[in-house]
């Protein structure tokens, strides 16, 4: 890994050495250590996104206001791009880069730096987590996707972006929720909140059920917590000719979800703890203690 991390210098190091993220003090080491040779205005057509950003969904208002900013003051800190087989793509800054083409700037400043696809991927994960740019739906996905690819656990990641464990934990559990519930947390006519109740179900027909509830009648947070654990669980339960657990496993089921990351089952005697990938095992076999050794 050391070997990797050269190409952008010691920044990219301490960035992900560190126990805390901080993007700010790796993007001004940057720009403050960058030679003369490696600051370009570059044309802002020849600049491609990063294929690895996980935003999907930028604020055109936000956008229009850095590009208003942009115009009257100038841009005071380049991006940063690698060079590719045309021209270059971005390994950070697209939202400046974005503004400034509506400022109708036609070059942009721009650092040039060597980058495995490893580091755009990284690099793109943590500046938009860092700077809280995402929407809930990208946010869960981009914690899902540098869990597996630093191979860390959920609270050494917590560490790393300064939240707490179960918002962590809270916000990975929004990956299970159906695309068509997803939709309505991107479009934020269902709350990071209802989310978060939501995703806690196993039963994808009943969830988007209750999303459209919620969307239709208004439902708040508490009354969506007291028709979970009402009667219309049970007779969910009754459709689909499932024998309604134990209230005590249901407490057992929610503490291990907690603090294993993903859904846990339990039923017929038998414990299910699903996995998606042979890293997603290893991260759960860490949290809970058992080392198979070499």
């Amino acid at each position: 890994m050391e070997n990797k991390r050269k190409a952008l210098g010691k920044g990219l190091d301490q960035l992900f050495s560190s126990e805390n993220i901080n993007f700010e003090t790796f993007e001004k080491e940057i720009v403050e250590t960058a030679s003369s040779n490696e600051i370009k205005n570059i044309p802002i057509d020849d600049i491609r996104s990063n294929p690895f950003q996980p935003r999907k969904h930028f604020d055109e208002e936000a956008l229009n206001e850095l590009a208003d900013s942009i115009k009257a003051h100038g841009l005071f800190q380049p991006i940063i791009v690698k060079k590719s087989v045309k021209g270059y793509e971005l390994i950070a800054g697209e939202r400046r880069t974005k503004a400034a083409k509506i400022a109708g700037f036609d070059a942009i400043p721009a650092i040039i730096k060597d980058a495995s696809d490893e580091e755009m991927l990284e690099i793109a994960l943590l500046e938009n987590i860092q700077r809280e740019d995402l929407n809930p739906i990208e946010e869960a996905e981009a914690y899902g996707n540098i869990i597996k690819k630093l191979n860390i656990t959920q609270e050494e990641l917590s560490k790393k972006i300064s939240k707490s464990r179960s918002y962590v934990t809270n916000v990975i559990g929004l990956n299970s929720l159906p695309d068509e519930v997803k939709k309505l947390v991107i479009e934020k006519k269902l709350s990071m909140a209802h989310a978060k109740i939501l995703s806690k179900l196993s039963d994808e027909e009943y969830v988007i059920r209750l999303a459209n509830r919620i969307v239709n009648e208004g439902i708040s947070v508490r009354s969506l917590e007291s028709i979970v654990k009402g009667d219309e669980i049970s007779r969910k339960n009754k459709i689909h000719r499932v024998v309604p657990l134990n209230r005590v496993y249901s407490i057992y089921e929610e503490a291990l979800r907690e603090k294993i990351g993903t859904k846990v089952t339990i039923s017929a005697k038998k414990v299910t703890i699903p996995f998606d990938s042979d890293e997603d095992l290893a991260r759960i076999l860490e949290i809970i203690n058992i080392d198979i050794g070499e």
